[in-house]
């Protein structure tokens, strides 16, 4: 027999790659129900007899692709990141104005905040269990939004170091992240929608014009 011909008729290459493609298949129809379910009623809508029952598979079938819920939750979220990064990825034509790009990435995350209340809630309610640290793969697409703030900051301010303006971005995104959950929780005040855009912009204008205004460190 050549080694064609073995390949071919080998019962154990085939299950290996119908297994792994199965297993798959599987996880991505986990993610897509963890997905609806947190849409739809946040963090505490998510139980694993319902996931199993939309996803079409036993109980126990989650715990073979996942290690355990907090994995399966980890993923979402890595979905939720790179459907928030490619909503602010940059539109084609003229670069704008640095303060301004900073402006259009901070109406593109209360865009995003508004249109996916429940999954962009859970990035920031979620807590792995025994206090564990974030994965490293987990940490790295959240460390490429960063870079899409650094961008404009660094043709805002070209003389300061790299990790001050790294820094600077992280200040910037708490910033307006305050303002978005604070806006949007109504947890002071009642915030319409107007008076909440004015306000994201008032502190983005405010936040560029004073940055320019620093020595570098």
């Amino acid at each position: 027999m050549n080694d064609v011909q073995k390949s071919e008729s080998d019962p154990a290459e085939r299950p290996a790659g119908k297994t792994t493609a199965r297993r798959a298949d599987l996880r991505e129809r986990l993610v897509a129900a963890g997905r609806a379910a947190i849409a739809e009623g946040g963090l505490q809508n998510l139980k694993a007899r319902d996931l199993a029952a939309a996803a079409g598979c036993a109980v126990g079938a989650i715990y073979n692709v996942f290690d355990d819920l907090d994995g399966l939750i980890l993923r979402i979220g890595a979905d939720t990141l790179a459907r928030l990064e490619q909503g602010l990825a940059a539109p084609s034509g003229p670069v704008p104005e640095p303060a301004d790009e900073l402006l259009r990435l901070s109406q593109g995350y209360l865009a995003f905040a508004r249109a996916n209340k429940a999954l962009w809630r859970a990035l920031f309610e979620h807590r792995l269990a025994g206090g564990r640290d974030a994965p490293a793969w987990y940490l790295d697409d959240q460390s490429r939004l960063f870079t899409l703030v650094e961008e404009p900051l660094a043709r805002l301010l070209p003389d300061e170091p790299a990790p001050s303006r790294a820094l600077l971005a992280r200040t910037l995104f708490s910033a307006v992240h305050g303002v978005v959950s604070l806006g949007l929780e109504e947890k002071l005040a009642p915030m319409p929608e107007a008076v909440l855009d004015a306000e994201l912009e008032r502190l983005v204008r405010a936040f560029a014009g004073g940055v320019t205004q620093r020595s570098p460190a």
